[in-house]
């Protein structure tokens, strides 16, 4: 078998060897180490392999807790530890600044780091009937593969939801057309458990009531979806209040329904927001701008330190639900709020705003280009606080804000939001 040493880790988390010049992408091995490996994809410039022995270990190696890691494509870096892992991200991160926009941070940022366990607080299982493995499978896909893993615990899930799997199971093998339901996606806000169900056919009634003895049993809320995302109704118990989460440093908090974007990492969020609002200084006076401002995470902290804010966002009802949380957490006087495509954001489209005085930008993967590039070249914001889930987006608009419009990039850094994936968010901060 032939070997290898691993250089470095790539941004999808897969250590990165050259041997007799060509790339090999291994999966299951860590910098440092000497390893055998086995190629499963071969190209003229590079391969994609797995570990099959690790003949030197790193030090940071760790053994998987999960009995699924390996099979499951949910976790990929379980072997490293959490501070390898946060160092990786915040490698990615640096490398993409630099290799993408030829920018280095003024200061790296303290990497923002939770618990590795237990975190995650919204997923979407993937259901199968699959009678020659047993009956019901739920869980998520294998690694490289559109299979549902065999699985029976998740232990990034929060500990009641991670025992749900079984009964879960046992619950779609009982109902009328098992093979017609194929997915429950999971959502958890406060003290309360949401799953909705998506079937492809109609429920009978012995479905309906198997739901709802499983919802009392459980102490869970039923959603349901027969097709598309505007067939999400609330199912049982009828009268269930919305999800909510808190950000305690601001005396928030922010109700959302199930399907509504959220962070599936509450906890990170918090310090999340906690390190925006640190940089972005928003105090009495100000007008201050957050540019795709979902359900109001970084705007009603702004407004609870004092400054007017306006927060734009494209769908209406992320607008419309930002618009009451203002009301629920008593800001509603200082918080305006307008729905508009920020991806097709012009110099016109941005001065309409009025005198922005900062910005808090936090687009989706696709990042914001038409924004940044609508900015002025010389006032306008003197601040920009720019979070992001992507660093080749972000790259991107970073090298704009500096090489054209006149901004620093003062400081930069990572928040491990989807500890064990190679997934990272990122928070930078731009001035004049």
């Amino acid at each position: 078998m032939p070997l290898a040493q691993i250089e470095s880790l790539d941004h999808e988390g897969r250590s990165v060897a050259h041997v007799d010049g060509k790339a090999i992408f291994i999966e299951g091995s860590l910098p440092g180490e000497v390893v055998e490996y086995a190629s499963y994809r071969r190209k003229p410039s590079y391969e994609k392999a797995h570990v099959l022995t690790v003949l030197r270990a790193s030090s940071q190696r760790v053994a998987p807790p999960c009995p699924h890691f390996g099979t499951c494509g949910g976790c990929s870096m379980q072997h490293l530890n959490l501070s390898g892992q946060t160092a990786a991200k915040q490698r990615v991160l640096e490398d993409a600044l630099w290799h993408l926009a030829r920018l280095k941070p003024e200061q790296i940022l303290p990497p923002i780091a939770g618990t590795g366990w237990g975190y995650r607080l919204r997923a979407r299982f993937s259901v199968r009937y699959v009678a020659s493995k047993g009956g019901a499978l739920i869980g998520f896909r294998e690694k490289h593969s559109s299979y549902v893993a065999v699985m029976d615990s998740c232990a990034v899930l929060p500990v009641h939801v991670s025992a749900l799997i079984p009964a879960l199971k046992a619950l779609v093998e009982g109902m009328s057309q098992p093979d017609r339901m194929p997915q429950i996606e999971v959502a958890v806000g406060g003290s309360r458990t949401v799953l909705l169900l998506r079937h492809l056919e109609a429920l009978t009634p012995d479905d309906m009531d198997r739901l709802r003895q499983f919802a009392d049993a459980h102490r869970i809320i039923w959603y349901l979806q027969s097709k598309g995302p505007e067939t999400v109704t609330l199912f049982h118990p009828t009268d269930a209040r919305l999800l909510s989460y808190e950000l305690p440093d601001f005396g928030l908090e922010l109700l959302f329904h199930p399907t509504e974007f959220t962070q599936v990492n509450h906890g990170v969020n918090r310090m999340l927001v906690r390190r925006a609002m640190a940089l972005l200084k928003p105090h009495a006076g100000e007008r201050i701008a957050d540019l795709f401002c979902g359900l109001g995470n970084f705007t009603l902290p702004i407004a609870r330190l004092g400054a007017r804010v306006l927060g734009v966002e494209g769908s209406a009802g992320l607008v419309g639900r930002a618009r009451e949380n203002a009301v629920h957490n008593g800001l509603a006087a200082q918080c305006e709020f307008v729905v508009a495509n920020l991806f097709e954001a012009t110099e016109e489209s941005l001065a309409a705003m009025g005198k922005l005085d900062k910005l808090l930008i936090d687009p989706p993967r696709e990042g914001a280009i038409a924004l940044v590039n609508a900015l002025p070249a010389a006032g306008g914001p003197c601040r920009i606080v720019y979070i992001s889930c992507s660093p080749a987006t972000l790259a991107r608009d970073a090298a704009v804000l500096v090489h054209e419009k006149g901004y620093r990039l003062c400081g930069a850094g990572i928040a491990n939001m989807f500890p064990h994936t190679s997934h990272l968010e990122s928070i930078a901060l731009f001035e004049r």
